[in-house]
C-alpha cells in the first residue's frame, strides 16, 4: 500500500521554507486488472479481468494508427505509442490516482515506498531556468555526507553526464546504481569546481526528524509513511523520552501520506483498543484496521496539519481526532479520503487504481473534504527577512507548545 513522494536524489523535499510549498500529493494501495496492450503491426491485445470491451473500437485505433504512419512528418517510436495507449486507457477514468507506470516509473516509485535504494544520499534539484542540479539535502552518515558534499553546492556532471544536459529524472539514474560501485562527481561550491569520488551505498531515506523543543516537550516531524517509517518513529520516540519528554507536537504539515500499514502500525503504538481506520469497497466489503493494548503513549500531544497534509497522514490525523487523545492544529488537510491498489504487470510496469473508501474512527468520510482542526491557525513566519526558520519562529509550532504546557500545568 503507497503513496508516491518526491523521490531521493530527484527533488526538493526536506528543507522547511519560511512559508508553506506545495506537498506531494498522491494515491495510496493495491489494483484489481492487468492490463497487457501490444502495439507493434498494430495489434492490440488484452488480458485480465477486464469485464466486456464491446465499446472499446480497435478498427478505429487500428485507423488512427494508419493515418499516424502516414501523415506523422517524423519516424514514429512504437514503444512511446504504446505507452501512450495504456496511460490513456487510465485517463479514461477521469480518476488523477488511477494510473498506469513505465517501467522505469514504477522502479521509482518503489524505491520511495521502501525509503531504501542504493545512491549517495542527496536530494537534488533543477533550476528551470539555469538548468543547473543543485543539492537540497544531504543525508546524515550517507556516501554523499562522507564525501564531503554539501547541501547547495551545484552538481556539474556525474561520471561525464552534465546536469545541465539532461532531465532531472535521467541525472538520478546516473547517480544511483548498484551498491558499492563508484561514480565520479564534478561539483561547484562558492564559484570554485572540484572534483570527488563516492561510492554508492544502500540508503534508507529518513522520513522522521525529532528534537526536544525545551524540557518537557518533544517534537517530531513525519515526511511520510513509508515501510521505515515506524522503526525511525520508535527509535526518536524512546531517545525523546529517555531526555525527559512528557508532551509531543507530531508534525504532519509536509506529510503527503504513504504506506497505510505504516500509518497504522504507528497510531497502534500511539492509542488504546479501538479501530484506527476502515476502509469499504463498491461492493460494501469493509477491511478495519485496529489498534490494542500492549503499547499506548499516555503524554498530551497536538498535531500540527494543512493544506498539505493528506491520505496516510489525514488517517493519523482522523484517529487522534476521534479518539480524543490530542489536539489538531493548523488549517484544513487536502481531503484525500479514497484508497488504491498497485499491480505490476510482467514487464516491468504496473497500474494503480483506486478500490475503496476509508473512514475514520467516528465513520467520517473526509474525501475532498479534509480535516478541520480543533485550532485553526494560518502559518506565520515569526522572524524577519534576513533569519532563517527556526522552530521559535514558526507560530503553530508556539501555539502548540502554549497549549501542551496548558495540559501540563493542570
Amino acid at each position: 500500500m503507497e503513496e508516491i513522494k518526491e523521490q531521493p536524489e530527484v527533488t526538493k523535499k526536506e528543507k522547511k521554507p519560511k512559508t508553506f510549498r506545495r506537498g506531494v500529493l498522491t494515491g495510496v494501495l493495491c489494483s484489481l486488472l492487468v492490463m497487457a496492450l501490444i502495439l507493434g503491426g498494430l495489434v492490440f491485445a488484452l488480458r485480465g479481468s477486464l469485464g466486456t470491451l464491446a465499446d472499446l473500437n480497435l478498427s478505429k485505433l487500428q485507423y488512427i494508427s494508419t493515418l499516424v504512419h502516414h501523415y506523422y512528418y517524423e519516424d514514429v517510436d512504437e514503444e512511446a505509442l504504446a505507452e501512450g495507449i495504456y496511460k490513456g486507457y487510465m485517463e479514461g477514468l477521469d480518476d488523477p490516482y488511477s494510473v498506469y507506470y513505465t517501467a522505469q516509473e514504477y522502479e521509482d516509485m518503489m524505491i520511495d515506498t521502501t525509503g531504501n535504494y542504493a545512491g549517495i544520499g542527496a536530494v537534488l534539484t533543477k533550476d528551470t531556468t539555469t538548468g543547473q542540479v543543485r543539492i537540497v539535502n544531504v543525508y546524515d552518515d550517507s556516501p554523499a555526507a562522507k564525501a564531503g558534499l554539501q547541501a547547495d553546492d551545484i552538481i556539474v556532471s556525474v561520471d561525464g553526464h552534465k546536469g545541465q544536459s539532461e532531465d532531472l529524472d535521467q541525472f538520478v539514474h546516473y547517480v544511483r546504481g548498484e551498491e558499492g560501485t563508484k561514480i565520479t562527481v564534478q561539483y561547484e561550491r562558492d564559484g570554485k569546481t572540484d572534483v570527488v569520488e563516492v561510492t554508492r551505498a544502500q540508503v534508507e531515506v529518513p522520513s522522521v526528524k525529532y528534537k526536544m523543543l525545551d524540557d518537557a516537550v518533544g517534537y517530531v516531524y513525519l515526511s511520510e509513511f513509508s515501510d521505515n517509517t515506524k522503526d525511525q518513529f520508535e527509535a526518536a520516540m524512546a531517545d525523546l523520552e529517555s531526555k525527559g519528554m512528557k508532551a509531543v507536537i507530531y508534525d504532519l504539515r509536509f506529510n503527503g501520506g504513504g504506506l497505510v500499514d505504516s500509518v497504522t502500525g504507528i497510531l497502534d503504538d500511539i492509542l488504546p483498543a479501538g479501530t484506527t481506520v476502515y476502509m469499504e469497497d463498491k461492493n460494501g466489503e469493509r477491511t478495519t484496521y485496529t489498534s490494542d493494548d500492549e503499547k499506548q503513549i499516555n503524554m498530551p500531544m497536538v498535531v500540527l496539519t494543512s493544506g498539505n497534509t493528506a491520505s496516510a497522514a489525514e488517517i493519523f490525523a482522523g484517529a487522534i481526532r476521534d479518539f480524543d487523545y490530542g489536539t489538531l492544529i493548523g488549517t484544513k488537510t487536502f481531503g484525500k479520503g479514497i484508497v488504491q491498489t498497485t499491480v505490476p504487470l510482467s514487464d516491468g510496469s504496473a497500474i494503480k487504481v483506486t478500490m475503496a473508501t476509508y473512514y475514520t474512527p467516528s465513520g467520517e468520510c473526509i474525501h475532498k473534504t479534509g480535516i478541520t482542526p480543533d485550532i485553526e491557525l494560518e502559518y506565520q513566519f515569526l522572524g524577519g527577512d534576513d533569519e532563517t526558520y527556526d522552530e521559535s519562529l514558526d507560530n503553530q509550532i508556539q501555539k502548540g507548545l502554549e497549549v501542551l504546557h496548558e495540559e501540563l500545568d493542570k
